[in-house]
């Protein structure tokens, strides 16, 4: 799988402000067209433009696989629909007090792992929107288990800190095997810096060569 290095808004926090599937880069609004067709043809993909919540980081408002979508409770009405049309997932609100998904919940299409801090009765809601099995765990001692593991169907990175046990256990789940890792030059909160379908990934441009031979291990078949 092919690995390239990128920026957004001239910083290596891709994961920040993008999410992405096997067929759509979701940029912000206002996403220069020039990027965004870079970054689509990286990850051979169409580009959409959205804003969650009326903000740009997509990335860490939105948890998104190939089946469906999970948007805060304070999106508005016309972003859900918007991306309902769009995109033709199964896109449901989550209705937590907790804004930011995709810090707290990380999947691909066989898993998935939440934080400790979504109500456990939501359990069912994420599962039946993403068909997914999912459980709640800690990573690495931190509650935002979405910043921590970033895996597609091939393989994933996770915070270079959690122990071989919980390694394990999150593996059995999302159904890949999972690396430890850190991505923009030593930052440990791998989702972060990195956009990953099942095509191809794209890195901060602070990703070193170190790290991109952990990336290739952890992403190969």
């Amino acid at each position: 799988m092919d690995i390239y290095k990128y920026d957004v808004y001239r910083g290596p926090n891709i994961g920040i402000y993008t999410a992405v599937n096997d067929d759509f880069v979701f940029l912000p609004n206002g996403f220069a067209h020039t990027k965004a067709n870079t970054l689509a043809g990286y990850l051979k993909a169409e580009y959409l433009f959205t804003s969650i919540a009326s903000t740009r980081v997509i990335g860490t408002m939105m948890v998104v696989n190939n089946t469906g979508m999970l948007l805060p409770a304070t999106c508005s009405a016309y972003e859900v629909e918007y991306l309902k049309k769009s995109t033709k997932l199964n896109v449901a609100v989550l209705d937590t007090k907790h804004n930011a998904l995709g810090n707290l919940i990380s999947v691909n299409d066989r898993g998935g792992i939440v934080s400790p801090r979504i109500p456990k009765e939501m359990l069912k809601d994420i599962q039946d929107a993403l068909d997914v099995e999912v459980i709640q765990k800690k990573v690495a001692g931190y509650n935002q288990s979405g910043a921590m593991v970033r895996a597609n169907n091939i393989g994933g990175i996770i915070h270079p800190e959690t122990d071989e046990d919980d390694i394990h256990s999150i593996s059995d789940i999302l159904k890949v095997k999972i690396e430890p890792a850190t991505i923009n030059g030593g930052i440990p909160y791998v989702s972060s810096g990195i956009l990953v379908n099942n095509k191809a990934a794209v890195v901060g441009n602070l990703t070193n060569g170190p790290e991109i031979m952990m990336l290739t291990r952890a992403f190969s078949e």
